[in-house]
This record gives C-alpha cells, structure tokens and sequence, in this order.
C-alpha cells in the first residue's frame, strides 16, 4: 500500500518562532518529537480570496507542538535505530506524534544517512499510527515527517537559520520534499480553520433542551447536588475567566445562544483579562529573579575580594 502524500506542512508563526529560539539558544545540536494532526482540507469556496486556492483537497500536515531534548541521541542509537521503549504513548502523554526534528550547524540542507535510518525507523512502529481526519477511509498516517533546521556553511554578518520539512515514504524508501506553510490569520488560511478541534478548559455544562422558568430554576437552586455542582462549575470558570457567571455561560452554550454575542465578547475580554493577569505575575516573578541572581553576585564578589585579600 503506497504511503499518504502530503501536499504541506502547516505550522503557525508562534510554533515556528519558538522552535527557532529553542534551537538558536542552545549551546549544541538538538532534536526531537513533533506532535500534531494530519487532515484532508477541502478546497475553499469563497470568492474574495486573494491567494490561488487548489481545486481538490490537500493532505496537510499540522504542527501543534513539539518536545525538544537537550541533545542528540535523544531516542534512538547512533545507527539511527528508535528505542521504542522511549516514545510510547505512554510517555508522549499520548499526543499524537506525526514526526521528528533535528538541528545542526554550519551543514547542508538535507538529511543525513543516520536521520533517514531514524525517520524511517520511526515510521515503521504500527502503534504510532495516527488516523487522517476527514478521510473517506479508516487511513493511517505513520510518523514520517522530518524537519530540518541548520545554518549557512559560511559565517553570517546575521544570525541566519534555514529549514526544510520532508516526508519519508516508506514504499520508496526516499525522502520528499513538503512544502512549510506558516499559518497566519487571513482569507488564504480559511481552509486551516474549517477542520479545527478546540481544547478548552471550560467546565462541561448540560445543554439538553429543557425549560428554564423560575420554577424549574428555583428547583435546581434547592436541590443540594446541583448546588454543589455549580459551585464546582464556577470555580472551573473562575480559573479562565473570573467574573463571568456560571448562569450567563449556561445560555451561551444553549439554543438561545444566538441572542447572546454581546455575553460572549464579555467571556472573551475576561479571558484575555485573566491572561493578560497572568502575564503581569509572571513578569513581576521574573524581576523579583532577576533581583536575586543581581543581589547573590554581588555577594559572591565581596566574598571573593575579602577572600583575596586575606
């Protein structure tokens, strides 16, 4: 059975950007695991697109996340044989895998005898399979994607970092180029969007058509397991969105959401509130760091200086 082609792979700017810091900042060659999903995205129908669309659908590959390792030989030998013992789902906190990644400097921009015996190593393990979304079939998509990161052979007046994504396809034992298409907001990316599955912590509320007069309200405001239940709810909400009540939500998520637009721009500008609080704290920690690591070397150079001069 011949492998899936993909057409691209998808990856947003933020991703893209602190995979390159990650790598840039570390003081040796690095790799590791890319974690995502792989859908067929139908073509877009809308006319004010400005950028050409394709007429069928596309295979793509999204990059959601990935998990790096301080250095090489991360998973696998240096014949490029996976240790599978090591990328269970288990210890992948069952994340869908779709690949790997490598980083190295000052080299060419291709894979190495020892990358292709990973990706192709990799590939080959049944249980890391992940199924296509919006597939006709119950298809199968193996790990096969690698993405290279390197810099120029020759020294930069600039810090310069080149990538290239491939696909090993099994059947042919080779590697394929794939295009990298960095995911922005716009018409042109309408199409990422239309097969998008949100994770959100917002608690599970029951939306089964029911009549909400003051009768039935009253009743559920005496009856102890729903109070408590609320409760439990509001404080789930708190944690993403303080202020706004359970109640109000409740309606947001019902058949009468559709009367509600002003109710969800208010959830969502507490929600930014809360990030935006969060941010603050984080940066206020960081100053108080900062502070400390100023204060203890001060410290240490006093005590080296009385030190040298006893």
């Amino acid at each position: 059975m011949d492998d899936p082609i993909l057409q691209k792979v998808a990856i947003s700017g933020p991703s893209l950007a602190s995979m390159i810091q990650r790598l840039s900042s570390s003081p040796a060659d690095v790799d590791g695991l890319l974690f995502g999903h792989v859908t067929y995205i139908a073509p877009s129908t809308l006319s004010d697109d400005s950028a050409q669309t394709p007429t069928d659908s596309q295979l793509v590959a999204t990059i959601s996340s990935f998990l790096s390792f301080p250095s090489l030989l991360s998973f696998y030998d240096a014949l490029g044989r996976v240790d599978s013992s090591r990328i269970t789902p288990t210890h992948l906190n069952h994340k869908p895998l779709i690949g790997w990644f490598s980083s190295r400097r000052r080299t060419p921009l291709r894979p190495s005898m020892r990358e292709s015996s990973v990706t192709r190593s990799l590939s080959s393990i049944p249980n890391l399979s992940l199924p296509i979304q919006n597939a006709n079939l119950n298809s199968l998509f193996a790990p096969s994607i690698f993405l290279l990161f390197t810099t120029p052979v020759q020294d930069q007046f600039i810090q310069t970092n080149q990538y290239r994504a491939f696909q090993f396809r099994s059947s042919k034992l080779c590697f394929n180029p794939v295009s990298i298409d960095i995911v922005n907001i716009g018409p042109a990316f309408r199409g990422h969007y239309g097969s998008f599955s949100p994770s959100s912590a917002l608690p599970f509320l029951n939306c089964e058509l029911r009549s909400s007069t003051a009768m039935n309200e009253d009743r559920n405001e005496e009856n102890l397991i729903g109070m408590k239940q609320t409760e439990k709810d509001q404080s789930e909400l708190d944690m993403c969105a303080k202020g706004m009540q359970i109640g109000r939500l409740s309606r947001l998520v019902g058949p009468e959401a559709v009367n509600y637009t002003a109710g969800l721009e208010d959830l969502y500008e507490r929600m930014l509130s809360k990030i935006e609080s969060l941010a603050r704290l984080v940066e206020a920690s960081s100053a108080k760091v900062l502070e400390q690591e100023n204060h203890n070397r001060k410290l240490r150079y006093k005590v080296a200086r009385s030190t040298g001069v006893e």
